[in-house]
């Protein structure tokens, strides 16, 4: 019986451990995105936990022990998880705002969370598989201790998979992030009371200290509102929130996905565009084609503003197709920001933009595709490479153009400088156009066409009085020949490496 609750022990405490690591990932992304950098911040100081935690596990193994004793400490080390577990919730209502408030580089900022949030869960449970490991071994036949080590190893790592399957496909989906984390956390603190049980004399009291311990940190989450998530709606993809505009009226919301705003909707005035780039576009395609009704792909629907504008514009004659991945993020945008698609001529496919575009038959041709899937630092590397530009340009009418939203660091814009020099692999004319008086990171607007357009400055001739000049042809072309920056491929997109400028200039 006792041997097959330590199976079973390690089994669990790995799956946990996955589990936390992969909600990890979701916690802090309202607070630093979805990035490569929290990704590798996330699983090294994870796995730093567990090596910790194995190697402490390891050396309370010394000596000779008694069962009870065996028995007690991998009880405690579970109580421990599970008391870390629960503290993570209160922690990130104070360690992240703590942190952004001290001038950093950003992936500093993200190490330094991490760690405060995430490695003594990792490893408090690190410790267990070595303590039940050796217990295990004591129990069995010392002829069989290579049939043990060897089922607790594979039971650990079945359990990891077990554990990162649940997480991704089931639980953050079904439950949330911080609902799974309670749930977690009662899974070690029930796994803690069967041992305290199991060991019997000494037990009821390590019983009763932790429930008065779990309890206490419970009651902490509880009356700070720490288990209450800030998403509106958590999906498979984002955490995804709306908040007013204005603290007057609820007329105006706007939609954030992550740590990022995506878009502010007028319930009023749906073609009123609060977001500049958005309303350059809207501009920009006036300019180009004036107002007749256009054919557009969306690449990334976000808030469904612009497409919404347009339904208002062109009175439902606007050809729309709309790529966005989430199903969740569409569902969101009907019920809270007055997305209403019902009878218009507009397409949804839920679905990766660039296999959403390849699925569409080759005759189809559009006026427009507006590439507006980056999130902030997290850019999809293969929505940026030269294959993925030549099926944008096989997919547009000869009259039109690609327009795509950047954000770099405008003192050394090499992610920026790269996907232009890329774009003119497969488009004739590029253009970079900016707002001015930005400060710190700044939004780009990169338009990619087979024909020219003629004007340097563009103002604004409805809605908010806006205005954006074009980078000069003639400094656009010396920045390319003067910095070393390489074309974007399938097979290399150095998208984090060209972006680090941007990266370590600091988290605000």
């Amino acid at each position: 019986m006792v041997s097959f609750v330590l199976s079973f022990t390690v089994f669990l405490s790995s799956a946990c451990g996955l589990i936390i690591e992969i909600v990890a990932g979701r916690l802090i992304a309202p607070v630093f995105g979805m990035s490569l950098y929290t990704w590798t911040s996330i699983i090294a100081v994870v796995l730093a936990g567990f090596s910790v935690g194995h190697w402490i596990g390891g050396r309370m193994t010394l000596g000779t022990t008694s069962k009870r004793k065996q028995l007690q400490k991998i009880s405690i080390a579970l109580f421990l998880s599970s008391g870390s577990s629960l503290l993570i919730l209160p922690m990130l209502n104070l360690i992240p705002n703590f942190v952004l408030s001290i001038q950093m580089s950003l992936i500093t900022a993200i190490m330094l969370v991490s760690m405060s949030l995430f490695f003594l869960p990792s490893l408090f449970v690190g410790v267990v598989s070595p303590l039940a490991t050796k217990l295990a071994i004591d129990i069995a036949d010392n002829s069989d201790s290579g049939m043990v080590i060897g089922r607790m190893y594979a039971l650990g790592t079945v359990g990891a998979i077990f554990g990162a399957l649940m997480a991704g496909y089931l639980l953050i989906a079904t439950l949330g992030s911080r609902s799974t984390v309670l749930l977690i956390a009662s899974l070690y603190f029930a796994q803690g009371c069967l041992f305290a049980i199991i060991q019997g004399r000494g037990g009821n009291k390590l019983l009763l200290f932790a429930t008065l311990l779990c309890t206490g940190l419970a009651s902490i989450t509880y009356f700070t509102s720490s288990f209450r998530s800030q998403c509106y709606s958590e999906s498979s993809y984002f955490c995804i929130q709306i908040n007013s505009a204005n603290k007057w009226s609820d007329d105006v919301r706007l939609m954030a996905l992550d740590h990022l705003v995506h878009s502010i909707n007028d319930k009023k005035t749906p073609e009123l565009l609060h977001s500049p780039y958005v309303h350059f576009v809207d501009e920009y395609v006036e300019q180009r084609l004036g107002q007749e009704a256009i054919s557009a792909f969306f690449i990334g629907g976000g808030g469904f503003s612009l497409p919404r504008a347009w339904l208002e514009k062109y009175q439902g004659r606007a050809q729309l197709t709309i790529a966005e991945i989430d199903p969740d993020v569409t569902r969101v945008a009907r019920e809270m920001l007055w997305f209403d698609d019902q009878g218009a001529n507009t397409n949804i496919i839920h679905d990766d933009a660039r296999v959403a575009l390849n699925s569409i038959e080759s005759s189809k041709k559009f006026d427009l595709i507006f590439g507006d899937a980056f999130h902030d630092i997290s850019i999809p590397a293969h929505l940026v490479t030269r294959e993925f530009n030549e099926l944008v340009a096989s997919r547009l009418d000869e009259n039109g153009f690609y327009v795509v939203n950047v954000v770099d660091n405008p003192t050394k814009p090499a992610f920026l400088l790269s996907f232009v020099k890329t774009l003119r692999q497969s488009f004739s004319e590029t253009e970079i156009w900016f707002e001015p008086d930005q400060v710190g990171r700044t939004t780009f607007i990169v338009v990619a066409a087979k024909t020219s357009f003629v004007d340097n400055f563009l103002t604004a001739k409805n809605g908010f009085e806006r205005s954006w000049w074009r980078w000069p042809n003639r400094k656009l072309e010396k920045a390319l020949v003067l910095h070393s920056i390489p074309i974007l491929t399938d097979d290399l997109a150095p998208v984090e490496r060209l972006m680090s400028g941007t990266v370590l200039a600091g988290s605000h």
